[in-house]
């Protein structure tokens, strides 16, 4: 059946690959990798448009959908639309009795409410809307607290008035009943500014709920994070009733953090959640599971480090990975409580470690979720992304950070067994793909170009103290 769908104006391209993965989480649909919906623009409304009707399989889907979606505001039975009240009341009067009259019986309890996209409306002309629908037959009684049902009259702008919408030719009324809305004091519940423990890398509670709803987190899954830091995505994925679990190579991390009231765990004790599994001092580049192990986790949850706000880093000295000294043997007696040294880990080298990771550890079907950066003005490497055989992408949603820098979440589905075949032939898409980006995807280099100087010329200067240009601006900002 078809739903208007109302979003909250933000996160735009992360809209309707929430929706999809929810109405897959929810319905009854078990092929995991060929899985979509129908959806249609209303009439003048332009794609970035917060109204949008999608296709769903029952009214119980959509009630789910729109209670645990973080960008919807609201899920409708549509009765009517029109680009005037006139219009609006003869689409009204033609939506069919047997559908209306159900929730227009003597017994019943409603509310009506009224919404505006683009202009605001004056609680008198609130009234007279609300009065202007006299000739719907309500028999039951109003109440404002805890109605049965709850009906929304939304009016959006015309464009023309320069209020930054998006482009809508006219302006378009709709009238519906409410089926589900989401629950927006979760975030304001999870926000940041009131977490106890932060780190600089540390999730917004938002995204952090979006890529939990991307991986198909529910009660009795196991969620694993390999980058886990403060635990801000585990945090989202225990709220939704997940088990958890995580590795950090920073040891400082997954032991003490900032004390003993003042550390990853102490963040689920905050909001009461569960505690995870388990969280592991590891490296991703060398995984501490053992070799037959396979299939465990449900979904694979991260946000790696670009080397932006935190550069990657994997076991070994830069003089052990350079051949200048032998490998060593930790004795013994110093085995207890040892630190293994690090060195820089480039992106390009974490993506290829972290989806063979995926491909091994994560069961049939299984979701793997991460964030990857993209240089906005190298076209080279739009919309080309790191590939695996055992990997299907259902989903890519784009976040822009700067003028030169954005983020891509990449939401990939498990469609093929572990196989030493399937590892060779990842291994050789993983060198294509470097030997294509390899500019950018080295160490260091990612950051040396979001940051770069806005004229490279000021910078080639031999001998900057004879300049008395001022120093070169740099168009980047940290994020």
């Amino acid at each position: 059946m078809w739903y208007l769908c109302v979003f909250y104006h933000r996160l735009l391209d992360y809209r309707r690959p929430e929706i999809e993965s929810l109405a897959q989480l929810f319905g009854e649909e078990n092929s995991y990798s060929n899985f979509a919906l129908e959806w249609k623009i209303p009439k003048h409304h332009h794609p970035d448009s917060p109204f949008h009707f999608v296709n769903l399989p029952s009214e119980d889907v959509a009630r789910s959908v729109a209670n645990r979606s973080i960008l919807v505001k609201g899920i409708y039975e549509l009765w009517g639309e029109g680009s005037s009240y006139e219009e609006l009341e003869e689409a009204i009067r033609n939506y069919p009795e047997e559908r209306k009259l159900p929730y227009l019986s003597p017994e019943s309890t409603f509310k009506i409410t009224v919404d505006s996209f683009g202009k605001v409306i004056s609680f008198q002309e609130q009234n007279d809307r609300i009065k202007g629908l006299s000739y719907i037959p309500f028999k039951g009684r109003v109440n404002l607290k805890n109605p049965e049902h709850k009906f929304w009259l939304i009016e959006t702008d015309d464009y023309g008035v320069n209020n930054g919408l998006p482009p809508v030719v006219q302006r378009r009324i709709f009238f519906g009943r409410e089926v589900g809305a989401a629950d927006r004091k979760l975030l304001p519940t999870y926000q940041l500014k009131s977490r106890t423990y932060l780190g600089p890398t540390a999730m917004d509670a938002e995204m952090a709920f979006l890529m939990a709803n991307q991986a198909l987190v529910e009660p009795g899954k196991l969620v694993y994070d390999p980058f886990v830091g403060t635990g801000s995505i585990l945090v989202a994925a225990a709220h939704f009733g997940a088990m958890t679990m995580g590795a950090d190579i920073d040891i400082r991390v997954v032991r003490d953090g900032r004390g003993p009231d003042c550390n990853v765990w102490s963040n689920f004790k905050q909001y009461g959640l569960p505690m995870p599994v388990g969280l592991l001092r590891a490296d991703n580049n060398l995984p501490p599971w053992r070799p037959g192990l396979k299939e465990v986790f449900n979904a694979i949850i991260c946000d790696p480090p670009y080397g932006v706000r935190a550069g990657g880093r994997k076991s070994g000295g830069r003089k052990l990975l350079k051949g200048a000294v032998d490998p060593y043997t930790v004795p013994d007696d110093k085995r207890v409580g040892h630190i293994p040294s690090t060195a820089p880990y480039c992106l390009s080298e974490c993506v290829h470690d972290l989806l063979d990771l995926a491909g091994r550890m994560l069961v049939m079907g299984g979701r793997l979720v991460y964030f990857y950066p993209v240089l906005r003005e190298d076209n080279s490497t739009e919309d080309c992304f790191p590939e695996h055989p055992c990997f299907k992408l259902v989903a890519s949603s784009e976040q822009i950070l700067s003028s030169r820098y954005s983020r891509i979440l990449l939401t990939m589905v498990k469609i093929g067994p572990y196989s030493e075949e399937n590892a060779l032939a990842a291994r050789i898409k993983h060198l294509e793909f470097r030997e294509n980006h390899l500019k950018w995807l080295e160490d260091g280099n990612l950051h040396s170009s979001v940051f770069a100087p806005a004229d490279a010329q000021l910078t080639a200067s031999t001998d900057s103290r004879l300049s008395k240009e001022p120093k070169p601006k740099y168009r980047g900002k940290y994020v």
